[in-house]
């Protein structure tokens, strides 16, 4: 009995270690399933992390909607210029009909005479044509055209043998309609100059008629282009 009482200090301390060192285990090592004392802390960093992460991508967004707008706006603009400069090349080279003040020339052979023709029957020449349509061009007019073919860069007029005129391949007979599209004072002034080429014309024999419109319609060239050898100059 002695013993066991000698023995019961060393027993309690003992017991007294144990709880602790437990209690010490258990809160430096918790359980399974328990959460940590700073798991909210890390939560609340990680909500900010992914607000930040947020926002910087909602500023992206805003960024490349922007990108595509602007691109867009810029696509637009260049389209409209090329088709604004596709209706300037169309409308200079003569592929489309055009309206507008100018003068309308006539051009026929003499009258005949006892039912004969008057003077030689094919008496005007296509240097005549082209003579008129020189002056109206010299003077500012911008669209013409000869028994409804429109003169462009290709045409040609030109006297077939010694019968017709041929104007853009197609045979045209007098009397010779000569529409202009420009400015009609100077283009009447031009033809109708005393001593000009209309009093050359009828000092000949050639009956000619010069009369100013207010509007008259010049048609599209109807032929086609041909480049075969004529390619674009590189630069440099």
């Amino acid at each position: 009995m002695a013993k066991v009482v000698s023995y019961l200090p060393i027993m309690l301390v003992a017991l007294v270690l144990g709880v602790i060192l437990a209690v010490q285990f258990r809160v430096t090592n918790p359980p399974e399933g328990v959460p940590y004392i700073n798991r909210e802390q890390d939560i609340v960093n990680e909500l900010r992390e992914l607000a930040r992460e947020r926002k910087r991508l909602e500023e992206e967004i805003i960024d490349l909607e922007y990108k595509l707008e602007q691109l867009e706006t810029g696509q637009a603009e260049v389209t409209d210029a090329l088709v604004a400069e596709v209706a300037k090349t169309r409308l200079g080279t003569g592929l489309v009909s055009v309206t507008g003040p100018g003068v309308e020339v006539i051009l026929d052979n003499p009258p005949a005479v006892d039912g004969r023709p008057g003077g030689n029957l094919f008496l005007i020449r296509d240097e005549d044509l082209l003579k008129v349509v020189n002056e109206l061009r010299g003077v500012g007019a911008e669209a013409i055209s000869i028994n409804g073919q429109r003169l462009v860069a290709f045409s040609e007029v030109r006297l077939v043998g010694s019968s017709f005129i041929n104007v853009n391949l197609t045979r045209i007979i007098p009397p010779y309609q000569i529409l202009a599209v420009g400015p009609p004072e100077d283009l009447m002034n031009t033809l109708m100059a005393p001593g000009g080429l209309t009093d050359f014309m009828q000092d000949v024999g050639i009956q000619v008629t010069v009369e100013k419109q207010d509007s008259l319609t010049v048609p599209a060239y109807k032929g086609e282009w041909y480049m075969n050898y004529a390619k674009p100059a590189q630069r440099g």
